[in-house]
């Protein structure tokens, strides 16, 4: 049985999603220190240009190895500008279950792009890969990520309580933790009925999605 993802490139009308690559550091450094990204995630702050090569160079080669993961960088199709990041981990492969994760750079934000990502990873998880089950999480007030787990048709789970740690600004300007809720989602197969021709509707982008 495969126990790790391949080398793979997702193609939507508007969007490419495939490996991160050197030339990405700058504008992943750029995204990773936006304060929404830097609120919602355990990523150090200030984020370095050196951190996301480790990331680009190591870290996201090994996860895929390893089988536990991928990290596929968002590109706009017309630009090749960085969009995001769509990541997959805590993968169980004998349950064909992943857990999913996205970020946006901020200029890219409104356009429904992180939608389109995710639905298209999905789509390809559950068709190519043969997964049953795409989790996801969200951090109780990050509303922006529970709306994209909505539009591709995530189910709400419940709430894990006290189980995420976000941050936010102190007076001084500086950042401090606090403790909240993760809400978790899953998504099935047969929950993509319909999704796509809906999100075509109320978007305005096609659905056609590919992957090579």
């Amino acid at each position: 049985m495969t126990t790790t993802f391949p080398d793979i490139s997702i193609s939507t009308e508007r969007l490419v999603l495939r490996a991160l690559e050197p030339a990405d550091a700058p504008a992943l450094a750029e995204m990773m220190n936006d304060e929404q990204v830097a609120a919602w995630t355990a990523v150090p702050q200030p984020y370095s240009e050196a951190a996301a090569h480790r990331w680009i160079s190591d870290r996201a080669p090994a996860e895929r190895a390893a089988g536990r993961g991928m990290d596929l960088a968002v590109t706009e199709f017309l630009t090749q500008r960085l969009v995001g990041v769509v990541g997959l981990g805590k993968t169980d492969w004998r349950v064909r279950s992943t857990e999913m994760s996205y970020i946006v750079a901020p200029w890219a934000r409104g356009e429904g792009y992180a939608s389109e990502a995710a639905l298209a990873t999905a789509q390809w998880l559950f068709r190519d890969q043969r997964f049953e089950r795409l989790e996801l999480r969200t951090a109780a007030d990050n509303t922006a990520a529970q709306q994209v787990a909505q539009r591709i048709g995530c189910i709400s789970e419940g709430v894990l309580r006290g189980a995420c740690i976000a941050r936010t600004r102190t007076g001084g300007g500086s950042w401090t933790e606090l403790r909240t809720d993760f809400i978790v989602w899953s998504l099935l197969p047969e929950d993509l009925d319909g999704v796509a021709d809906q999100m075509a509707d109320a978007g305005g982008f096609g659905t056609y999605t590919d992957w090579s």
